[in-house]
């Protein structure tokens, strides 16, 4: 199966907010996701289209074919590291804050492989 990777570590968007990204691109062709993440009005949407980008380079430099015939084949994220910080409060008191960071995955494959939904 000829695919191509392109992984983005410890970015400092909240898993739980490139989740729906990742879903509304996973399986669509690559020219129809760059344009859904294009006008999609999110933070984690340039950050996933960066990433997009990325591995159709990737397989564009493997010589897997023309970028307007593959389509994403895989795209997951995972938790990376939480950053704890605290915020004071009132008499002395702490609250806690937890900023995630998440670990980005998509892979791009070429137009001769079957589609897997």
């Amino acid at each position: 199966m000829a695919e191509a990777k392109a992984v983005l570590r410890f970015v400092r968007v909240a898993p739980r907010k490139a989740r729906p990204i990742i879903d509304m691109i996973r399986g669509q062709r690559v020219p129809q996701a760059l344009t859904l993440l294009k006008y999609t009005p999110r933070n984690a949407a340039r950050v996933v289209e960066k990433i997009l980008r990325s591995a159709v380079a990737n397989a564009e430099q493997k010589e897997l074919g023309d970028s307007e015939e593959m389509w994403v084949s895989k795209a997951y994220v995972d938790c990376g590291p939480t950053y704890k910080r605290f915020h004071a409060r009132a008499m002395g008191r702490a609250a806690s804050i937890h900023k995630r960071t998440s670990h980005i995955t998509v892979v791009v494959a070429a137009p001769d492989t079957p589609m897997d939904r």
